[in-house]
């Protein structure tokens, strides 16, 4: 990438990444940091909206990060809408994410290391984000959301999520996120080999409940039990 061409002297840093994307910050400074937590803000939100999780889950030792969406919104229309009804802005997400977690990966945070936790819309684009770029991460939050795509999407991901733990958590009657498309995504996730657990909240609204955050505090133990 260009902006590494700039400090091409020096090994790229987290820092480096955070400023070139604009990524804002909770938690431990990245030099003291046990692991990296990228959080995904919702349609309408923002990444600052993102960031008292850091507080709720209690885990200082974490660097929490968060992407803002051009217009606080990812993509115009439902996850479930056709494709091209959801482009440019679509892939445009997609591939700002994919090298968001490779930029940090680059600076020296393993995968085990690092975490990725979004909401509604931020976890239907976390969701298809790790479907399309799998590795052994640290933990994976999908809180309300699911794959991208219509019904009928073909889900023929390439690679493996061998090592990777992933969490989902939704209500059954939630009024953006289809309860089949929760399960299709479980299914696919544990396909591909992550140790996945699915929670169904019956009567639940559409937000992040007490038991969800217990699951998040648990799933980000991982990456701050010791320093990478």
């Amino acid at each position: 990438m260009v902006w590494r061409s700039q400090v091409e002297a020096e090994a790229v840093t987290l820092d480096d990444a955070i400023a070139h994307h604009g990524l804002r910050r909770a938690g431990a400074p990245p030099s003291r940091a046990t692991g990296v937590v990228l959080l995904i803000h919702g349609r309408g939100a923002s990444a600052e909206s993102m960031l008292p999780l850091a507080e709720v889950v209690a885990m200082p030792d974490l660097c929490y990060l968060a992407p803002q969406a051009e217009g606080y919104t990812w993509y115009p229309q439902s996850f479930m809408a056709p494709t091209a009804a959801n482009e440019p802005h679509l892939t445009r997400a997609l591939d700002l994410v994919a090298t968001i977690i490779t930029d940090i990966l680059a600076a020296g945070t393993a995968p085990e290391k690092l975490a990725i936790v979004g909401f509604s819309q931020g976890a239907c684009l976390a969701s298809e984000t790790v479907l399309r770029n799998p590795r052994p991460y640290g933990f994976v939050g999908v809180l309300s959301g699911g794959a991208i795509g219509p019904p009928g999407t073909p889900r023929d991901y390439a690679g493996t999520l061998a090592g990777a733990s992933i969490f989902l958590g939704c209500s059954d009657h939630d009024p953006h996120i289809p309860l089949a498309r929760v399960k299709e995504t479980t299914q696919v996730f544990t396909r591909m080999g992550a140790a996945v657990t699915e929670r169904i909240y019956p009567g639940a609204s559409h937000g992040i409940n007490d038991d969800e955050v217990a699951h998040l505090r648990s799933g980000l133990g991982r990456l701050a039990a010791a320093r990478p």
